[in-house]
């Protein structure tokens, strides 16, 4: 092979230990090192930066910002329109890793997000993905992708160790007060907060029901983040529990129905061992 196509590879296996599956599943966050080389994070982040810049639609000063928006610039489903981000987004090596984590026979795409937190952007409050999934089961995962080594002052990604299992909170959309309420209820319960930065390269998977929340970007530079969420393959629409997850069939889930496996076709297996 063309030492190019190795270079950017995305589709290889990466070798996950019995440790590192059970660290997930225990902890409901892991961190894995050299998941993706500088060749292939600088050849794909490229793409996905010009398209956050050519399709995002906030302009207001961040001073006049709310919270949410302060936290980053948000950008979905990139790989509907890029061939280019696509091949990334239906990385087997991404998508095989969010299998074996789970232990599923492998995984859909729930939708993608890219989420640059700007120079001087807010914190992200404490939040937990699922609240916004009308999906059956917990088997659900975010790969969180830095495009750059991700220091503490640009607000990397942090979780609360252990809160995939905690049962309250659950029903906080993501905002001042789910930043306050949860870090009372995590402090209050003895949750361990887990704030460390990426290194180039590093990539982290968390559960949806995972915790997590990120510090403000004291740096000049925007942090750069591509995110990909991953669903059992035989994962099946629940009815909504609330506006937001029924926003989310609506846009994500389209065509899907209640107790039926969420197989429409912006919702592709990205990686199965059947």
């Amino acid at each position: 092979m063309p030492a190019t196509l190795a270079k950017l590879d995305i589709d290889s296996r990466y070798s996950l230990t019995e440790a590192n599956i059970n660290f997930f599943r225990e902890n409901g966050w892991i961190k894995l090192k050299n998941v993706l080389s500088p060749e292939v994070l600088e050849h794909y982040g490229r793409e996905i930066s010009r398209k956050v810049i050519e399709l995002n639609t906030l302009d207001i000063p961040m001073e006049k910002r709310t919270t949410y928006q302060k936290a980053f610039l948000q950008i979905m489903n990139i790989w509907t329109k890029s061939e280019i981000v696509k091949e990334f987004v239906m990385s087997k090596r991404l998508g095989r890793l969010a299998a074996e984590l789970m232990g599923v026979s492998g995984v859909r795409l729930y939708h993608d997000q890219a989420l640059y937190k700007e120079a001087g952007g807010g914190i992200t409050p404490w939040h937990a993905d699922q609240y916004y999934w009308p999906l059956g089961t917990p088997e659900t995962c975010t790969v969180w992708i830095p495009l750059q080594a991700t220091p503490l002052e640009m607000g990397p990604l942090a979780f609360a160790n252990q809160s995939h299992r905690f049962k309250m909170g659950r029903d906080l959309e993501i905002s001042d007060e789910s930043e306050k309420q949860l870090a009372q209820m995590l402090r209050e319960r003895n949750f361990d907060l887990i704030e460390e930065p990426f290194d180039l390269g590093e990539v982290s998977f968390h559960y949806g029901w995972t915790f997590h929340r990120a510090g403000v970007n004291t740096t000049p530079k925007a942090r750069e983040v591509m995110t990909i969420i991953y669903m059992d393959e035989n994962m099946r629409l629940a009815a909504p529990k609330n506006k937001n997850q029924q926003n989310d069939w609506d846009t994500w889930c389209p065509g899907a129905k209640i107790g039926e496996v969420v197989a429409t076709p912006i919702n592709p297996v990205i990686y199965s061992s059947k």
